[in-house]
C-alpha cells in the first residue's frame, strides 16, 4: 500500500486517468448517489440526490479538496493502478 503523501497523490491520480468509483447513501430522511472519476490529474464528484423537503432533488459536480482526495484514495488504491510508487 503506497503511502499517501501530497506527491503520491498526484501520482496516482495521474497514472490513473479515466478511473471511475460510483457510491451511493440512503436514509430515512436523504439519500444520493456518487460519482468519482480521475480527469486531467484530478479527481471530480458528481453527486445527484434527494431530501425529504419538497422538491429537494440536486445535482452538482466539484473538483475534490485534498481531504476528499485523500479518503478516496486511501479507500480505493487497492482498485487502482499505483505501480512505481512508495
Amino acid at each position: 500500500m503506497a503511502r499517501l503523501t501530497k506527491l503520491n497523490r498526484q501520482k496516482i491520480l495521474d497514472q490513473n486517468e479515466g478511473f471511475t468509483a460510483n457510491t451511493s447513501y440512503d436514509s430515512r430522511n436523504s439519500s444520493y448517489d456518487r460519482q468519482y472519476m480521475v480527469k486531467g490529474g484530478k479527481l471530480y464528484i458528481q453527486e445527484s440526490g434527494k431530501t425529504s423537503w419538497a422538491d429537494s432533488r440536486y445535482n452538482k459536480e466539484w473538483i475534490a479538496t485534498d481531504k476528499e482526495t485523500h479518503r478516496f484514495l486511501y479507500d480505493n488504491q487497492w482498485r487502482m493502478n499505483t505501480g512505481g510508487i512508495d
